[in-house]
């Protein structure tokens, strides 16, 4: 993982060990699913004040470095 990733954190003993923001108990896959629903950044800063936009940003970063990390086939819709 980047470095520049300082906000994402994994800790066991947290949301059994799912990645967080700043070892929060928000994890960075609710967030992910917060921004693909179509939430913005400041409805979802609004809704839980304890983020901040740096925490977004790295979540966004965190996902891109993920998806580039592994290769998998998404399952066929055709059939």
């Amino acid at each position: 993982m980047p470095s520049i990733l300082d906000r994402i954190t994994v800790n066991p003993e947290v949301c059994m060990g799912q990645p967080t923001i700043r070892g929060l108990r928000i994890t960075i896959a609710f967030v992910l699913k917060q921004l693909a629903s179509g939430q913005t950044h400041q409805e979802i800063l609004e809704a839980y004040p304890e983020l901040e936009e740096e925490d977004l940003r790295q979540t966004i970063q965190y996902a891109a470095w993920l998806a580039g990390e592994y290769s998998r086939p998404l399952p066929s819709t055709v059939g």
